[in-house]
């Protein structure tokens, strides 16, 4: 006889229990008051009692319903995914299809008016799972670590192009969710450990380590999916701090972070200490930053405390706690580090809120490439090599009709970050002319005299503006 697990994959994918079967039948509205954590529109777009309706009603909204043909129900109770509702079952956990075609298992939702989370609660696949997942690099690796793996949701985006998988998390019932995840994925030979940091793997090396942390920075580690228990943002410092030891020569370490921006400091200078200690090449971004009762919001909100008799002093002694430690804001972001094998390692933090191409771990490395490129060339180096604008890059010129000037140049880019760019006519030039044909030092001799700039001071002024340009890919070196 098959596998419970097994048939009940069978199952989910016969009915149609993927990403695409459920958005359809909820439709637009449905899925909008689901975010919202409003069930009704979903109850009533799941009421007809059909198969698919019926697994949407047990998995994802954990209603009770009449078991549907083919579930294997008393295996999956004996398991401890289901209960006994009288006739009908109840799911003992939320089992939702993610983007990869596996499935993700966690805890259930919880919504307002459920019982507090218990402390070692999992909590399923969201935003912060896809944000990481977009970002990690596509390379095929031999070795891949998913540090802190939850609900195991980043092993389901490994398992394509690691051909060998170490997931770990301090949480027991995490790692227990995890390898149903991986089962009902089809995911084999995950090897799951417990620990804390890089405890589990000590001495080990990989290719590829990614993370989705315990980030939360809380005056308590009350819950072990978001909290470490670690000082303040303490635990992400660490992770940064630690994790080049164990990475192999070329490998990249990519992770979700939270940090304090604190009264009187710059937050660029806290998270670059953490990159420039680790000793590798770093890439830090902030995405987004909250003030200090945003934040206490968002996290309570989180664990479903609005409207209890303890949020308000939950509320009050975070705030309090922040206050103490002269806290204005907290950034949320991304880190990438490389062991390039350098002795003298790059390290850029910004701040880039804008839009971005998707998955940025298809480019990834390219933007790394230009961020060191920008930094180790010489004056000399510069000069002789040929530049070649990105093939995403457009002009826009503004200024008033029939001027024969235009006020503001910019360069944007169509694709990758999507950055723009505003530019003097020197940089405005060179991206009309860069193909790669020629060295840059004749060219801008070519732009000096025509614009009447000085041809001696023009590439000292020209080379730090062209630095930030590649920093930022609007130029790559050419190796053709």
């Amino acid at each position: 006889m098959k596998d419970p697990l097994d048939r009940l994959r069978e199952l989910l994918l016969e009915t149609g229990y993927t990403i695409d079967g459920v958005r359809e039948r909820l439709g637009d509205v449905a899925a909008t008051a689901l975010s919202r954590e409003e069930l009704v529109p979903a109850l009533r777009a799941t009421r007809d009692g059909d198969p698919l309706g019926t697994l949407i009603r047990l998995w994802w909204l954990g209603v009770p319903v009449e078991p549907p043909a083919g579930l294997p129900a008393a295996e999956l109770t004996a398991a401890g995914l289901l209960a006994a509702d009288g006739p009908r079952v109840v799911s003992r956990v939320h089992l939702q299809p993610w983007e990869t075609g596996g499935y993700v298992v966690s805890d259930r939702k919880v919504r307002p008016g459920d019982p507090a989370l218990r402390a070692d609660h999992v909590v399923g696949a969201g935003g912060a799972s896809a944000n990481l997942a977009q970002l990690v690099s596509r390379r095929p690796v031999d070795a891949a670590l998913d540090l802190g793996t939850g609900c195991g949701v980043q092993v389901l985006h490994l398992a394509g192009r690691a051909g060998r998988i170490t997931a770990t998390d301090v949480n027991p019932r995490a790692l227990e969710l995890a390898r149903l995840s991986w089962a009902l994925s089809g995911i084999e030979g995950v090897d799951a450990r417990e620990g804390s940091l890089f405890e589990p793997v000590e001495g080990e090396r990989f290719d590829l380590v990614v993370s989705n942390p315990p980030f939360v920075i809380s005056p308590a580690g009350r819950f072990t999916y978001r909290e470490s228990g670690f000082e303040a943002d303490g635990f992400c410092r660490d992770l940064v701090r630690q994790a080049p030891r164990f990475l192999n020569p070329g490998g990249t370490c990519q992770l979700l972070a939270n940090w304090l921006h604190v009264e009187g400091e710059d937050w660029r200078d806290r998270v670059g200490g953490w990159l420039t200690l680790a000793g590798c090449d770093g890439w830090a971004v902030q995405r987004d930053v909250q003030d200090p009762a945003e934040y206490v919001e968002l996290w309570l909100r989180d664990a479903a405390e609005q409207g209890t008799d303890r949020y308000r002093g939950l509320y009050d002694d975070w705030l309090g706690w922040f206050e103490a430690m002269r806290v204005t804001g907290v950034g949320f972001g991304w880190i990438t580090l490389h062991d390039s094998g350098t002795l003298d390692p790059v390290v850029r933090v910004e701040e880039y809120g804008g839009r971005v191409e998707l998955p940025v771990g298809g480019y990834v490395e390219e933007v790394l490439g230009s961020i060191t490129a920008a930094h180790r060339l010489s004056d000399a180096e510069l000069l002789a090599a040929r530049l070649v604008v990105d093939p995403g890059v457009v002009e826009e010129r503004i200024g008033p009709p029939g001027a024969e000037d235009p006020a503001t140049i910019v360069l944007r880019q169509t694709r990758g970050l999507c950055r723009s760019a505003r530019v003097g006519t020197v940089e405005a030039a060179l991206a009309g002319v860069c193909d790669g044909e020629y060295p840059l030092a004749p060219l801008l001799t070519a732009i000096a005299d025509l614009t009447g700039e000085n041809g001696d001071e023009l590439p000292g002024k020209a080379l730090e503006r062209l630095r930030l340009l590649i920093a930022e890919g609007f130029f790559h070196i050419s190796t053709g």
